[in-house]
């Protein structure tokens, strides 16, 4: 008998690249989301996805949750705008945390495994490099206190309930359906969106900075395997990246040379932009097997591949 998911946010650009790999593997597949950020058109071609265009607290879905529909529930769905959460902390605290929570009672002792996505964003700038999940997390806008606020929920949930759940920290990843004016945009995806449409690239302060940059199918892979994982978990968090970095001169410069000459527009720093990121997976190396598929210049090619650019 298949196994049976639930993938919140599964028109979005990690959701759909999700959706796609369970069924490929088997799973019976519901996908839920509002559209407020995703696009159906990136899950219209998957032959056996249910696609639930709805509210991921829908009294449907909580009713499909409380009835034991499914094993796994993978949380993606999220307001994710870091500005949006500083202009509108109580919208998004009651979005990203209030409807989190209903979700996560709705599964209480109904589904086996709730595999939430969490965000580097907790560390709040971290200035050990590679970065642990130990590491001390200090969120610096109301979307990263969101996440870490789940991430405590979940844990609190499995002291007090037997609940099973594994948070998953996203590095910066980027790939196919990520569009460039999305919420989630890389400077990737923007710089590709800038190309596709013959638009400047901007280019944020020295572009020294650095990031460790996660192809999509890393993070679809370290999903499944914390799906998968025979363990039981209380809410412990795990890295998910490729444990290097690189710099935005350093893309820039693969985007020169495969585009020739661009017009750049400089810009300064961003507000609160931290200047390097790295993970430190060896954690998610040990417990789930964990080796990066797809390194970042492979990925950077699909990448370019799928825009068609």
């Amino acid at each position: 008998m298949s196994r049976r998911a639930l993938v919140t946010g599964a028109a979005g650009f990690i959701g759909s690249n999700l959706c796609r790999k369970l069924l490929e593997e088997g799973w019976a597949v519901t996908g839920v989301d509002d559209l407020s950020g995703g696009h159906l058109e990136f899950v219209q071609d998957l032959k056996g996805l249910k696609m639930v265009v709805n509210d991921f607290v829908s009294d449907y879905i909580l009713e499909e949750v409380e009835s034991g529909s499914f094993d796994v529930v993978f949380h993606l769905a999220a307001i994710p705008r870091v500005s949006y959460s500083v202009e509108h902390p109580a919208e998004t605290t009651l979005s990203n945390v209030g409807k989190t929570a209903k979700l996560m009672e709705a599964c209480r002792g109904k589904a086996d495994r709730f595999v939430f996505s969490s965000s580097s964003s907790v560390y709040g700038g971290a200035d050990d490099l590679p970065t642990p999940a130990s590491y001390l997390r200090d969120p610096k806008s109301p979307y990263a206190w969101q996440k870490s606020t789940i991430e405590d929920l979940l844990r609190m949930f499995g002291n007090l309930y037997d609940f099973d759940s594994v948070c998953l920290r996203y590095f910066n990843v980027f790939g196919p359906n990520q569009y460039g004016d999305s919420p989630y945009s890389t400077a990737i995806s923007a710089w590709c969106h800038a190309v596709k449409h013959g638009t400047p690239l901007r280019k944020d302060g020295t572009g020294e900075q650095s990031r460790d940059m996660c192809y999509v199918d890393n993070v679809v892979d370290v999903n499944i395997r914390a799906a998968n994982h025979e363990g039981t978990f209380r809410g412990e968090a795990f890295n998910v990246a490729c444990g290097d970095r690189t710099s935005n001169n350093q893309i820039l410069a693969r985007f020169q040379e495969k585009f020739g000459d661009l017009n750049i527009n400089q810009a300064p720093f961003r507000p609160g932009d931290v200047m390097h990121t790295q993970a430190d997976i060896s954690e998610t190396e040990r417990v789930f097997g964990y080796k990066p598929l797809v390194r970042f210049w492979d990925g950077l090619e699909k990448t370019f591949e799928w825009w068609g650019i």
